[in-house]
């Protein structure tokens, strides 16, 4: 299998996983050998999983404000930690590739493996509901109809990026793009960047 194909796999696994007790305070059970490239795509997607129910849950119209507060606390929290695995898996992908030098006129691309790989994982979320969806037995037929071509322009989504997501880790290995990753440098939950929480500090 190539890459996107290991990461689709493992993506859905986590998915389905998840969705055996579909409950957002169930821990993890990553089963995949430590250190491997699989167990960081399994915690990757395991946080989106849960965060996509997270964002469910708070759009009830009749939550509690105190409980949707915590939740957007929660959802923040999730946010850096997805972050954080994002640059992880480029981390991994450069270390793998360090050997590699690039061409004198190797491009840099847009987007790095890892956030094409987050959208992957996003994507997966979006098919497994949709599908849902698609095959729900209470909803109208014109409903499941909407959804299927919805879940059909999702699925050529897959296959198109899974193709650029390759071909991008084909052009790295041949020296025709140069890896070159930012740190996302995210303000919001840091007490020294975000002026609410450090005006807060200086009362």
């Amino acid at each position: 299998m190539n890459f996107t194909e290991i990461a689709w796999k493992v993506f859905n696994q986590s998915i389905e996983d998840y969705h055996i007790l579909d409950n957002i305070d169930t821990p993890i059970n990553n089963s995949y050998e430590v250190h491997s490239l699989e167990r960081i795509l399994y915690a990757k997607n395991w946080i989106d999983t849960v965060q996509w129910h997270l964002e469910d849950i708070i759009r009830d119209e009749n939550i509690d404000p105190s409980e949707a507060l915590k939740l957007k606390r929660r959802i923040d929290a999730s946010n850096q930690q997805r972050t954080d695995l994002v640059e992880f898996i480029d981390s991994w992908f450069l270390d793998k590739y360090k050997e590699i030098t690039p061409k004198t006129d190797a491009k840099i691309n847009t987007e790095t493996i890892a956030w094409a790989v987050d959208r992957l994982s996003i994507l997966a979320l979006k098919v497994y509901h949709m599908a849902l969806e698609a095959n729900r037995d209470s909803a109208s037929e014109e409903h499941r109809a909407n959804c299927q071509i919805k879940l059909d322009v999702l699925l050529t989504q897959k296959v198109d990026l899974s193709v650029s997501i390759d071909q991008l880790l084909i052009d790295i290995e041949n020296g025709d793009v140069k890896m070159k990753v930012y740190k996302q440098m995210k303000m919001y939950n840091d007490e020294s960047l975000n002026p609410i929480l450090y005006q807060k500090e200086q009362k």
